[in-house]
């Protein structure tokens, strides 16, 4: 389990493809400082488990489902990626629960930098749009984050909006993310299980969702 808080921006060394799946290595010192085989780590909001350390580099397998369902598979040589490692037991909550478990990929439709933040305008398929609540929690590449409006419907395609700190633009991928892009997104897990505990329609994962 993560928290969105994402502890350092690694870059990508290698992706190399392998029988439909691929092997990721990434260098990120801080989260390699303590990391072994068999640990988890998320890059870009993808919880991946580490196959081995290499100094301040770690290399992980990526399955085809993964490469599917997320922004992974377009990553090259030296991209920026955020990386966090799970919470401890007993560690501060900064952000939100955030399990890693990419929902669908949305893109950045407009961004619009203001002298304080910057409000970063998302698109998402139809069947996740029920999740997302002004004020409530989304994770976006990894980064928790709240959201500040939502719309869409109709003949437009649903969004929500997020507003990016100096901190968030200084540490994060999302600093330098362009309209059209596409991002990680993980919608907040208590409102699915919610969902499915009250007899409602089917969870963002299960097949009766479509983007």
């Amino acid at each position: 389990m993560f928290t969105g808080i994402v502890e350092e921006r690694g870059e990508v060394v290698a992706l190399a493809a392998r029988d439909g799946a691929a092997t990721l290595t990434v260098a990120g010192p801080l989260v390699t400082a303590d990391a072994g085989h068999g640990d988890s780590i998320a890059v870009n909001g993808v919880c991946l488990t580490v196959t081995a350390v290499d100094g301040p580099a770690f290399t992980a397998d990526v399955m085809a489902e993964t490469l599917a369902r997320t922004t992974l598979g377009g990553l090259a040589r030296g991209a920026p990626v955020n990386l966090e490692r799970p919470l401890s037991l007993g560690g501060r909550l900064g952000g939100h629960l955030v399990q890693g478990h990419v929902d669908a990929v949305g893109t950045i439709v407009s961004r619009s930098p203001g002298e304080n933040t910057d409000v970063v305008r998302v698109s998402l398929p139809t069947g996740l749009a029920r999740y997302v609540v002004a004020k409530g929690s989304v994770a976006v590449d990894g980064v928790s984050l709240t959201v500040s409006a939502v719309g869409g419907g109709g003949a437009e395609p649903p969004w929500f909006e997020v507003s990016l700190i100096p901190a968030t633009l200084s540490l994060t991928t999302l600093g330098a993310v362009q309209p059209g892009s596409g991002v990680n997104l993980e919608v907040d897990v208590i409102g699915k299980y919610v969902e499915r505990l009250l007899g409602g329609v089917a969870a963002a994962g299960d097949p009766a969702v479509r983007p």
